[in-house]
């Protein structure tokens, strides 16, 4: 099989010829651009700079060669603009605080406080706050929460979609060439087209927005779902049509050349519980997925990916009826999660991308053993009578060992009879 049928057969719940891989098509299934060159000199690759493709995360971009190397089966297709809004072009070299040499955007551009740390500006801007933080010691950004003082006579939910437009011709092209330069790919194609995340805590915030209004603070939101449930009901409301408007001009452009799309990374689990009830979740979320979902089905071929990290086994009967065709990072550590149980109660109707081996424990902190023994069992639990995309839980970390890694790799490869 080809990578592109592999996952197709995976997705309609059949065993393919052997387990298929994600790494890299998706900001929540990637490497950390420092695991990407590590890779790339165990393998004997060429070692030149790795772009980052998804600065937030900091996260390598898999070329060809490395997906060749390592038996990945998709190809993504990420927005035009990055999550601090500029635009992935103008590639040029950089050295970053751990002293690796990566290229990154042109307007990827940084001052330091007088801490040390590093300060991102949206769109590049360096006039604008800062809306970014690289702390020292740190691989990645944290995200600055720039909220204005909240009027609540005057709060208005238009505030809280300046960044939900009428899709752009940039955007619109992006995505037309995007699907043009993977026509002779035979890995499957995953993309991100944005504007269908309900309260994404990551891009609540905007990260990407020089001066944002309304609510921008996370534990603000959080506290509106219960205190403000007209005002985020209205912000849906209008989100939705915008973004059905958007996807109807966007199938005009990709048609049935792209396989899945990434709908959402709207996060409903912690650790140990969630961050609102499955009955706020079913009246104030599912409506509006369901009525994504359900145009998506009725249009396309694509089939939808949901991410929500945690303990959300009580919201998977409730992600199935929104439509959600595929749960992602399937956070086996947390609260409920086991793996036998998830994919006895529900196997036969999502599909389970991600879960493949921890990487909050066993991948960074384990040996080698360890890690192909998960690699292993997790193989062997999801991959019975298909429905499964082998990903680790999330991306994988700055500061993984290789050997670690390599020995992910190397259990697939024998898995899938390599």
């Amino acid at each position: 099989m080809t990578g592109r049928e592999r996952i197709l057969t995976a997705l309609a719940h059949r065993e393919p010829d052997r387990i298929p891989v994600d790494f890299g098509s998706t900001a929540v299934t990637g490497l950390h651009v420092s695991v990407v060159a590590a890779l790339r000199e165990y393998y004997g690759l060429d070692r030149h700079p790795v772009r980052v493709i998804e600065p937030y995360q900091m996260l390598g971009e898999v070329e060809d060669d490395l997906k060749e190397a390592l038996g990945i089966d998709t190809d993504g297709i990420m927005g035009r603009l990055t999550l601090f809004g500029f635009p992935n072009e103008g590639w040029r070299e950089f050295r970053l605080p751990w002293g690796q040499v990566v290229q990154v955007p042109e307007n990827f551009r940084i001052r330091t406080d007088a801490n040390g740390n590093w300060l991102i500006y949206p769109e590049g801007d360096l006039d604008a706050p800062p809306s970014g933080r690289l702390p020292v010691g740190g691989y990645f950004f944290d995200t600055i929460i720039r909220q204005p003082p909240l009027d609540e006579d005057r709060m208005d939910p238009a505030d809280n979609l300046e960044e939900f437009q009428p899709i752009s011709e940039a955007d619109l092209d992006h995505f037309r060439q995007s699907v043009e330069r993977l026509s002779a790919s035979p890995r499957t194609v995953v993309a991100a087209f944005g504007g269908t995340a309900l309260g994404d805590i990551a891009l609540v915030p905007a990260p990407f927005l020089k001066h944002p209004r309304g609510i921008r603070d996370v534990a603000e939101w959080y506290m509106a779902i219960v205190a403000r449930p007209d005002y985020v009901r209205a912000v849906f409301e209008r989100q939705t049509a915008i973004a059905l408007e958007n996807l109807e001009r966007i199938r005009r452009v990709v048609g049935h050349r792209v396989d899945v799309v990434f709908t959402c990374g709207t996060d409903f689990g912690t650790q140990t519980s969630s961050f609102c009830s499955v009955e706020t979740f079913r009246t104030l979320y599912a409506p509006y997925y369901k009525r994504v979902n359900d145009w998506i089905h009725a249009h396309t071929t694509w089939k939808t990916f949901k991410h929500s990290c945690g303990a959300v086994e009580p919201f998977l009967e409730s992600f199935i009826e929104a439509g959600f065709d595929i749960i992602n990072p399937v956070q086996c550590s947390a609260v409920g999660m086991d793996p036998e149980t998830l994919k006895k109660k529900y196997g036969d109707r999502v599909v389970f991308w991600g879960g493949g081996v921890d990487t909050q424990k066993t991948l960074p902190f384990g040996t080698p053993a360890q890690v192909r023994e998960e690699v292993r069992r997790r193989c062997e639990i999801f991959g019975r009578g298909g429905g499964f995309v082998f990903n680790s839980v999330h991306n994988v970390q700055a500061r993984t060992p290789i050997e670690n890694v390599v020995a992910l790799f190397d259990t697939l490869r024998r898995i899938n009879g390599g």
